[in-house]
């Protein structure tokens, strides 16, 4: 059944997009939080590294593949996964608030490294691969559909 190995590549993109849109709503959410748990200074940006599931083989290979059905035990059909959340290094922010109690001694407030106009692109960018999953999911629900049709 290669059409479900297509629904498990699709559902793989969907769910790598959900958690990069989770990590913007991170990202945005503390964009003012100037202490961590930890005590280290300001939140630092979060941002998500995707890598590919066994996308190595050849065009042809893979078409001859799924085109007889053969997925080996032992292998996804491909995909994308999230391969690590990786933290930001861009230089945090000095903003002079002397009164702010994460002051230091001359006064400056480090902030966090979260840019608004970057989140909201990553954001948009997000979604529309989302829908864009979503819009193939739909496509090949259509095919299974007609498809079951031609049968009866």
């Amino acid at each position: 059944m290669a059409f479900l190995s297509s629904m498990n590549i699709v559902a793989s993109g969907m769910t790598a997009q959900q958690l990069r849109l989770d990590i913007v709503g991170e990202n945005v959410t503390n964009s003012t939080t100037t202490r961590v748990e930890e005590g280290e200074g300001a939140y630092r940006r979060k941002m998500v590294v995707f890598e590919a599931e066994t996308g190595r083989d050849g065009f042809r290979r893979a078409m001859a593949r799924a085109s007889s059905g053969m997925v080996p035990n032992n292998q996804v059909p491909g995909g994308v996964r999230v391969a690590q959340i990786v933290e930001d290094p861009s230089p945090m922010k000095l903003v002079y608030d002397p009164t702010h109690p994460d002051a230091n001694e001359d006064g400056y407030v480090e902030m966090p490294n979260v840019d608004m106009v970057k989140e909201i692109a990553d954001a948009m960018a997000a979604t529309q691969a989302f829908s864009s999953n979503v819009t193939m999911f739909n496509t090949m629900k259509t095919v299974v559909t007609d498809a079951l049709q031609i049968g009866k």
